[in-house]
């Protein structure tokens, strides 16, 4: 029979498994609230709409979270958080608050804070999501001056490109093989046509992307 382990085996277990997505003195607490809260994390793949995703108990299942693989360490973290600050909110106040409103800000002020400071977060990152945090909109990939000081610490991938860098009229390629068209800029995103089924959708100007062709007009 296995033995079973204490709350203490739980945590070092769950840190020695959090140290390769996270900044190593955040995994404690993360550690902690994985066995206090009792939710599945899921690192699921590259998804361009969304870093991560959170999903409410339901049928006596547990909380879900699921965070993007392909984060750097910060970005990682702050998204985790992002998506415990629904979890905290839902056992709060239940399922009828706005999913963003003020209820999951105050959630997310809170649990950010034990987190900003110079043993865990680069000083540039704590000004950019201080200044977010006076108040944090829908996702942290949605404020572009948080976005690119988190990109300053991703590993250079050099076969892919910024969406702003490339021309417009270029076609490009996401995971899993969709191609588009980029178009004009409206306002903070663009507007971009995936080829196949015609429809439009809007990018981030820092979404990485794969060149096919590049727009000559």
């Amino acid at each position: 029979m296995k033995k079973r382990l204490s709350e203490t085996e739980l945590i070092e277990h769950y840190k020695s498994v959090l140290l390769k997505f996270l900044p190593p003195k955040s995994t404690h607490i993360i550690a902690t609230w994985i066995l206090h809260y009792n939710f599945d994390l899921k690192i699921t793949h590259n998804r361009q709409t969304k870093l991560g995703d959170y999903k409410s108990p339901y049928n006596g299942k547990r909380h879900k979270i699921s965070i993007n693989h392909n984060l750097n360490t910060y970005a990682f973290l702050i998204t985790l958080v992002h998506e415990i600050a629904h979890l905290t909110a839902f056992e709060k106040y239940g399922h009828k608050i706005k999913p963003h409103g003020a209820e999951w800000k105050q959630e997310y002020k809170k649990l950010m804070l034990p987190f900003i400071n110079d043993e865990i977060l680069p000083v540039d990152i704590q000004q950019a999501l201080n200044n977010y945090l006076i108040n944090p909109a829908a996702a942290s990939c949605t404020d572009e001056v948080l976005l690119r000081t988190l990109k300053r610490y991703d590993k250079p991938n050099e076969t892919l490109v910024y969406l702003e860098d490339i021309p417009e009229k270029s076609i490009f390629k996401i995971a899993p093989n969709r191609i588009f068209e980029k178009g004009e800029k409206l306002r903070k995103r663009y507007k971009c046509q995936e080829l196949d089924t015609k429809r439009i959708y809007l990018f981030s100007p820092l979404a990485e992307v794969k060149l096919v062709q590049k727009g000559l007009f």
